[in-house]
């Protein structure tokens, strides 16, 4: 057997060609395969680009739906076109007839008063409602007593939406009941205690400021003779229209004329609040689903204001509330019980314990704020910078130890 030489191999190369012959590439066939490649990335950028302009404009059309959302709830299961984001709360009758035809739609704007209500404060509901039914906007009524009966004999009872829940505070209602895309019809959402005065407010008047001083969320000024006030920024202004902030030498908060975020600017207290849509699409996420009190909530609103929260965030003067600070959530069940001394027990005790959880509730609200705005790094904070927020840091710790 001879030995093989360097280099050399027992068996003859053989090239494979594509076309059968050798490996050497067919050159008439490079044309050929770069127009098909061109082709096809020139057919992979357009489907990406129509896609990306169809995302944009049902983002424009359908707010309220994110692409995920849509994916997850249709995309492979609904056909495209069946999703319709409009909603309210108009009551539709089981048939149609001329008169239903004719209060079908309600022309002109529409807005949304929104209240939890009780049987004891029923005459102050009513005359509340009837303030805001003179503009026409909707109203719904969260009954927290149960109690829907007694207030049939109000002739635009039937009209109103109630809902109930007992027991409930007004943002648990608020949470489940006026998610944005059923309060999207609405311009302007006011969710109010049943314990307002409305001799001085107009809801027409008030509205028109509103909208031309661009504010996204307002309350109406309490009146200086008003119980129950906590914060100074909330006090009418007797010689004002509208004011966004204070200044006050006193108490735990110093309000200067360097003081920037609420509850010196920025601020409005969780008793009136009124929220633009836009606004209220951002606040009801705001809203805890397992917390009831929303407390702290209203410190942290101003970041829902759809720009500088000292701009878009105020109160009017000319359009005022009266504040009663009528306890009845939680408070006595039975006027009529023959032992007052053990009635007045139990008040006291409930409401030891609403203020106990409604402290507790704060105290993890702020928790959980400092802990997403800590961990979420896309997220960048446009008051971190604000002089109130070493205050508010300090304020907290204070309040904690006592």
């Amino acid at each position: 057997m001879r030995a093989l030489k360097s280099g050399s191999w027992p068996f003859k190369r053989k090239h494979i060609s594509l076309d059968g012959g050798t490996c050497r590439p067919n050159l008439k066939q490079l044309p050929f395969l770069g127009a098909v490649c061109t082709i096809m990335l020139f057919i992979v950028y357009r489907t990406t680009n129509y896609q990306y302009e169809q995302t944009e404009m049902e983002s424009r059309l359908f707010p309220f739906y994110s692409s995920q959302e849509y994916d997850e709830t249709s995309s492979s299961l609904l056909p495209r076109g069946i999703i319709n984001t409009g909603a309210d709360y108009k009551l539709k009758p089981l048939w149609s007839s001329s008169s239903s035809k004719s209060k079908a739609e309600i022309p002109g704007e529409q807005n949304l008063l929104a209240i939890p209500v009780g049987i004891k404060q029923k005459h102050n509901v009513d005359t509340i409602v009837r303030k805001f039914l003179s503009e026409k906007f909707t109203v719904i009524l969260f009954h927290y007593d149960g109690n829907v009966d007694g207030w049939w004999d109000f002739e635009w009872c039937k009209d109103a939406v109630h809902v109930v829940g007992l027991n409930q505070t007004k943002w648990w209602f608020a949470k489940r009941f006026l998610h944005p895309s059923v309060v999207n019809p609405y311009n302007y959402i006011f969710l109010w205690d049943e314990d307002l005065g409305v001799e001085y407010f107009d809801p027409g008047r008030y509205l028109d400021i509103v909208r031309s001083e661009g504010l996204e969320i307002s309350q109406p000024a309490l009146d200086p003779n008003s119980t129950g006030i906590h914060h100074r920024i909330t006090i009418r202004q007797r010689t004002k229209r509208f004011h966004r902030r204070v200044y006050e030498t006193r108490g735990s908060y110093k309000c200067s004329e360097y003081s920037d975020g609420p509850p010196c600017s920025g601020f409005v207290e969780g008793m009136a609040p009124v929220f633009s849509k836009s606004a209220w699409r951002c606040a009801w996420h705001l809203i805890q689903n397992d917390l009831v009190h929303g407390w702290g909530m209203d410190m942290k609103l101003g970041y829902c204001a759809q720009g500088e929260r000292s701009k878009k965030v105020g109160v009017v003067d000319s359009e005022y509330l009266v504040h009663q600070s009528i306890q009845t959530l939680g408070g006595q069940s039975d006027q009529d019980s023959n032992s007052k001394e053990s009635v007045k027990k139990h008040v006291i005790d409930v409401r030891s314990e609403i203020r106990r959880q409604s402290t507790n509730e704060l105290l993890i609200f702020e928790d959980r704020w400092d802990k997403a705005a800590k961990e979420d790094r896309n997220w960048v904070d446009p008051y971190r910078n604000s002089p109130k927020q070493k205050r508010k840091k300090i304020h907290r710790k204070i309040k904690r130890a006592l």
